[in-house]
């Protein structure tokens, strides 16, 4: 899936891969033909394929009934207008629980390659969202009948078993879903020797590469620099690079690297899907640390106050609070009630979200610091980068009373700036006279004239990432 901005209309979104569908017919090249050969070669050193989603792009479900959290618009699913679902929807908030220890019982229930909307008995779409990456990766156990003919559809043959999907709960802060990212690639690669060991007679040395979309490629690069550590309760955790052992290639799609401002729009106003959907309140949005996690940085100078013009920080809570923004918003009274049904007190449910945004903002500062701190990869590493940078995207907002107002524009895919998907320090003066710096060093960079959404619906995309993975060693 993609940073929350880009998924305001499921009917928009279908009608959109609809005519990429059609349009994928009536080419003359077939993907097939090019890599077919190379996807069902059966060597021992062919490296695996981890497709990490980025935020929503995980189905979750709640553990003891199975009641599909994320992942459907239907009369079965939960839904933020409803108390009991709304509790399940958000994360549990109180003022001195660290945020790693605010769990409940929603569980990860696989990557979203569908986004069923079905609220009436004749009525259902399923617009597909990873779709593209899916079908060109032909990651198992998302080769259903639709997806079975067309000219992007890659035969890996019976010997496919290298490519996974990493799903994980979005809700949660990227670091711990890092931790869990790298508890993944040891299970992958201890299943992968054993095959090998099956299929060849020995183990072999297994090697992955990431494709990481999103916000996924926020938890990638926590994974790759820190491996299973997490964020300590303070300091900066230790960098070992440790992630980065098995991985040789990290392929990055509309990466967030730098934030997003559509972020703290979706904590600040909520958001709504659509027709035939529901609106997440800002206070239930609010209660997930990831989303902090997606805001882009104060040296940035992304954020102006609308009275004095001076720079703010978006991760200041005093920010947040002057300006009644997401759970400080006193218009959000009513959903912190639902939230908080065992707190009588209007006053006591202000202090638990107050507390709350505070932890979150500060968890996102600390972040920041870890995947931004200046720091050289083991040299195997590789990172490529898809972007977008044909769209007019948000870049610096005004700070008003229970709102923001964008006010300054550069080309992005809509939602991530160009500027952003490179980790581009020189945004900070706004110049580009002085040399190139950036967090991530770049082996590739491949600029695509489409939106957030379009750049995995792009043939552009699926021929170059196709060759990386297959081809180039």
């Amino acid at each position: 899936m993609t940073i929350l901005a880009s998924l305001r209309s499921p009917l928009a979104i279908l009608l959109l891969l609809a005519s990429s569908a059609c349009q994928t017919k009536n080419s003359s090249v077939d993907l097939d033909e090019l890599y077919g050969g190379a996807a069902q070669r059966k060597i021992i050193a062919r490296k695996a394929v981890i497709v990490i989603p980025g935020i929503m792009g995980s189905r979750l479900v709640n553990g003891p009934t199975k009641q599909i959290v994320w992942g459907a618009f239907s009369r079965e699913a939960a839904k933020p207008t409803n108390p009991d679902s709304a509790r399940l929807v958000a994360l549990p908030m109180t003022t001195d629980t660290p945020l790693r220890k605010l769990t409940d019982t929603v569980q990860p229930a696989g990557a979203l390659a569908t986004l069923k909307v079905s609220l009436f008995s004749a009525f259902s779409i399923q617009p597909r969202a990873y779709l593209q990456i899916l079908r060109v990766l032909g990651a198992g156990g998302y080769k259903d009948q639709d997806l079975s003919a067309g000219p992007l559809d890659i035969n890996y043959g019976e010997e496919h078993y290298t490519c996974f999907q990493f799903s994980y709960d979005w809700r949660r802060s990227n670091a711990e879903n890092a931790a869990l990212l790298a508890q993944f690639v040891e299970e992958k690669r201890a299943y992968i020797e054993s095959e090998n060991l099956k299929r060849f007679g020995r183990k072999g040395e297994v090697k992955f590469d990431l494709v990481a979309h999103s916000m996924g490629c926020l938890v990638t690069r926590y994974f790759l620099r820190y491996g299973e550590q997490g964020m300590p309760n303070s300091g900066n955790p230790n960098l070992t690079w440790s992630g980065a052992k098995n991985v040789e290639k990290v392929i990055m799609i509309g990466p967030p690297n730098s934030g997003s401002l559509f972020s703290l729009r979706q904590l600040v106003d909520g958001i709504n899907f659509g027709p035939f959907t529901f609106k997440y309140p800002a206070a239930i949005l609010g209660t997930m640390p990831s989303i902090y996690e997606l805001l882009p940085r104060s040296r940035h100078k992304v954020l102006r106050d609308s009275s004095n013009q001076i720079d703010l920080d978006p991760l200041d809570p005093k920010v947040w609070l002057d300006h009644e923004w997401g759970l400080a918003d006193p218009k959000e009274s009513k959903t912190l009630e639902t939230l908080l049904p065992t707190v009588s007190s209007p006053a006591e449910r202000t202090t638990i979200a107050h507390a709350h945004l505070t932890k979150c903002l500060r968890n996102a500062s600390a972040f920041h610091k870890a995947i931004d701190r200046p720091a050289t990869p083991p040299p195997h590493l590789e990172f490529h980068l898809f972007a977008g940078d044909a769209t007019s995207t948000p870049v610096q907002a005004e700070a008003k009373l229970g709102k923001i107002k964008y006010i300054e524009f550069a080309p992005g895919d809509n939602t991530v700036p160009r500027y952003s998907a490179l980790g581009d320090e020189r945004f900070s003066s706004r110049s580009t006279k002085e040399p190139f710096s950036s967090p991530v060093p770049w082996s590739r960079v491949t600029f695509l004239f489409e939106n957030h959404l379009g750049l995995t619906q792009s043939r552009t995309f699926a021929d170059n990432i196709l060759f990386e993975l297959l081809e180039r060693k």
